[in-house]
Parts: structure tokens; sequence; C-alpha cells
């Protein structure tokens, strides 16, 4: 049986390592168990905007908050957490692989989850031309012809990427999405490899064993159609809330959890951080999910004085 851990992070990103280092240095014993140690940002290819650091791959960063975590006596657990239940003095929190684990409090850092299109075939073909993770396929498209869909930073960037790898790229919005920095548009251009077009509706998928082609429409025009064998789908992303959701935490409208500037949920105890939640006016950048998640570090901190005294 294991002790019971004044504190278990859930969720091994940058705010739940970013709670963990705080949590080392006021000495709480505590674990963070994660499915993937550094999160979404392991799928970054550059990364310019973190401070302090001018440019690093998103694998180098988290690499360096793995270190720091670990060498401060922080324990990371490979894993994914399925349950959580309250119990008389704390919660008790089981793994999928059946091991259980109990704290005093929780933190949620559990971040984001592609968001998918919905469109006919889109689950057909993941793995077989359907992507949602540029950095990490891209080399798979070598001389191919691909699609990024969506309009913001990720897409952008996804599609610079995958310029370098593919024989054409189209970066397809939804009409009135395009909202990605003009430094990522010279880049594009510069690429001289990226088409650029809006569109109304991603009508179908085409292919039988795998991805064969892709038609989309522009309001009151005919419907075009594009041979390529590769489709990124970068939408953005839903929080990972599941877990947090049958414990009671409430979430807007959207479905991310509501904090207080403390990071504390609605269910005593239990704070959470990152991506996830409706903090940092929703920013959702590495930089403030590391704070978040050193603010509610340091929240449980207090809270567990005053249940100790």
């Amino acid at each position: 049986m294991h002790p019971m851990y004044d504190l278990i992070i859930i969720g091994a990103g940058p705010a739940g390592l970013g709670a963990s280092i705080y949590a080392s240095r006021y000495k709480l014993n505590h674990v963070v168990i994660g499915a993937e140690i550094g999160g979404q940002v392991t799928q970054a290819w550059e990364i310019e905007n973190y401070a302090g650091i001018e440019s690093i791959s998103g694998k180098e960063l988290m690499e360096k908050f793995r270190k720091q975590t670990e060498d401060l006596g922080g324990v990371i657990i490979a894993g994914s957490v399925n349950k959580v239940n309250k119990i008389e003095n704390g919660f008790e929190v089981f793994l999928e692989d059946g091991k259980k684990y109990e704290a005093t409090t929780i933190i949620f850092a559990l971040g984001m989850k592609p968001r998918k299109m919905n469109i006919p075939g889109e689950s057909k073909f993941l793995g077989k031309g359907i992507s949602y993770c540029a950095t990490c396929d891209a080399m798979f498209f070598r001389g191919k012809d691909v699609v990024v869909i969506g309009g913001g930073d990720a897409a952008a960037t996804a599609a610079i990427h995958l310029a370098e790898f593919a024989n054409s790229v189209h970066l397809l919005y939804k009409e009135g999405t395009k909202i990605y920095e003009p430094a990522w548009e010279e880049q594009i251009v510069k690429t001289g490899k990226i088409a650029v077009d809006s569109f109304e509706n991603v009508d179908e998928l085409l292919g039988e064993d795998k991805l064969e082609g892709l038609v989309y429409e522009k309001t009151g025009q005919e419907k075009k159609e594009l041979q390529v064998q590769g489709v990124f789908i970068e939408i953005g992303s839903v929080p990972g809330v599941v877990v947090a959701q049958e414990l009671g935490v409430q979430t807007d409208e959207q479905g991310y959890v509501m904090v207080s500037q403390d990071q504390s949920t609605a269910v005593e105890n239990v704070y959470a951080a990152g991506d996830m939640t409706t903090g940092s006016n929703k920013f959702r950048q590495i930089i403030t999910a590391v704070a978040e998640g050193a603010v509610s570090a340091g929240s449980v901190y207090k809270k567990l004085k005053l249940i100790k005294k």
C-alpha cells in the first residue's frame, strides 16, 4: 500500500510539472501521474515565445521540465488515471492498470485533446492519412500532397513545417477563422508551396483503404476536390476533463474547469491548472500553464498548513 500523499498531480505537461517543481520546494510529499510526459507541448516543432529561451523544440523544452522536476525530488508515474473518488480524509486515485494512490489534495492538470472536425470518414482514415500532429507525422508525407485545416497559429506552423517535407500544402480555414500571427503569413509566402484558401464546409474525405482526397466548398461556389494523401486537422483542442467532472468539479459551457484565482475548483481540496481551466483568460500558453501550476501548488501548501494545525 502506498502512503497517503499530501498531493497527487494528475497530468504531466507544463502545468503538472510546474506544480511539482513548486510542490518540491514546499516539501510537499507528492507524485505526478501522467500518460505523456510533456503533454501536447512535445508536439510543438518550434517554440519562440517562452520567456528566457529564444528558440527550442517542444520535446527539448519538456525534457528540461522533466529533468528539473525529478532533480528536485518529484516522482513521475507513467499511467492514465481513470477514476478519482472522495474518501474520508482525501481522495483515492485509480490508474488504468489497477494501481491505487491516495492523497489529501489533488491538482488536475490534464491539458487538452485535439478537437475533431467530424467529417465523414475522419475516424476511418486516422493513421491512414488523417493526423492531428504535424510534428509527429510530417516525415511520412515526404513528396506527397497534403492539406492542413485550421486558421490559428497551430495550423500556420503545421503548414510551414509540412512544407519542408511535402510536395504541396493547402492551408484551408473556415471562413472568418483566420487568426494566425502576421509573422507566420510571411513564412507561408516564403515557402513558395503553400496555397491558402477558405471554406464554408468540408464535405467528405475520399479513398478506399487510405486517404486519397478531400472535397470542400465555399459559400455560393461549386465544390472543389483536392487530390491529397494527408489531412492534418489543427482546429484547436477540447479540455481533458472527464475524470475531473466525475468528481464534481464545475465546468463552463465550453467544458473548461472553473477555477478561482487560487486555482481551486468547486470541490474542496481539488485544484486545477493549465489549459483545461478557465484561468489566465483561457490564453492556453506554456507560460500560463506553468504559472497556474505554481499558483495551485502554493495554494495546496497554504491549505495543508491550515489542515495540519
